[in-house]
């Protein structure tokens, strides 16, 4: 009897063991699960506008990402088209948002002016690009406005930019910003400052080919400039696409004013794609 009981002991004391394991078991992954949850929120667009300074001028930004991103992020600047800073630049940078990066649409003109009409918008362009040294400034101020942010790896910086935007990203990236990619789309490459040694980023132009606004022997002076600095770089000519074709009013603008503008949804498509491409190997 004695023994008997001894074994009943035992028995009740391995079933009590065992089931003690199952309760932990069964409480660990239900902690796990719920950590998961936690961990994988929804993407939640934020975009707000943010106010810097440069040339003792007030610059009207608009800085998007991630509100429920967890960990630092590549920053991207986006440089308007040379009417300045409107929605369109805010919506590309609402996309590179959406591709997990922090964007900033900058202001190249101030007080986030824009123009009403070409002649305007041309003399705006000029005004920068005219003057190196305070486009630097500008450009540089957005710059350290967008390390400075919580949410951004200071040390994963590219810049892109449309038609004025994206000759001033080039510019930036000839003069030595330390930038490690950039993106130029429907962009002049004829520029104030030429390739030179001091390039550091990873370069991708996306014209069309019947842009009249970049001609043929400024194309080829460029990639002989990119090409004598051994500098990284990709250049694509859509064929049968002319200046603005990423831009969905390209076609109103251009009648409005006469101006050889349109939009091409295949190579918008196919130029965002070799974007995401240059993007995802550079960070």
């Amino acid at each position: 009897m004695k023994i008997l009981t001894n074994h009943y002991v035992l028995l009740l004391s391995l079933l009590f063991l065992l089931g003690c394991k199952e309760n932990k078991t069964k409480e660990t992954t239900e902690t796990t699960d719920e950590t998961e949850v936690i961990t994988e929120k929804p993407f939640q667009l934020k975009g707000e506008e943010v106010i810097y300074k440069a040339d003792s001028l007030s610059m009207k930004g608009y800085l998007a990402y991630n509100e429920n991103a967890t960990e630092k992020r590549p920053g991207i600047i986006v440089v308007h088209e040379w009417w300045g800073h409107d929605d369109y630049v805010r919506q590309r940078a609402d996309m590179l948002a959406e591709l997990g990066y922090v964007a900033v649409a900058i202001d190249m003109y101030g007080d986030g002016k824009q123009a009403a009409h070409p002649d305007d918008a041309g003399k705006f362009a000029m005004s920068v690009m005219g003057n190196i040294e305070s486009a630097k400034a500008r450009f540089n101020a957005a710059l350290e406005m967008l390390k400075s942010q919580e949410s951004v790896d200071a040390d994963k910086i590219a810049a892109i930019g449309y038609c004025f935007g994206g000759s001033v990203a080039l510019t930036m990236a000839n003069a030595g910003v330390d930038l490690d990619a950039v993106a130029a789309f429907h962009s002049g490459v004829q520029l104030p400052v030429m390739p030179t040694s001091d390039i550091k980023a990873k370069v991708l132009v996306c014209n069309g080919a019947e842009d009249p606004f970049v001609p043929a022997e400024t194309v080829e002076a460029f990639k002989k400039a990119m090409d004598s600095v051994k500098a990284d770089y990709k250049y694509i000519s859509y064929e049968n696409t002319t200046h603005s074709f990423t831009s969905k009013s390209a076609d109103a603008m251009g009648k409005k004013f006469n101006l050889p503008l349109a939009y091409q949804k295949e190579a918008d498509e196919k130029s965002w794609a070799e974007l995401k491409q240059l993007l995802e190997e550079v960070f």
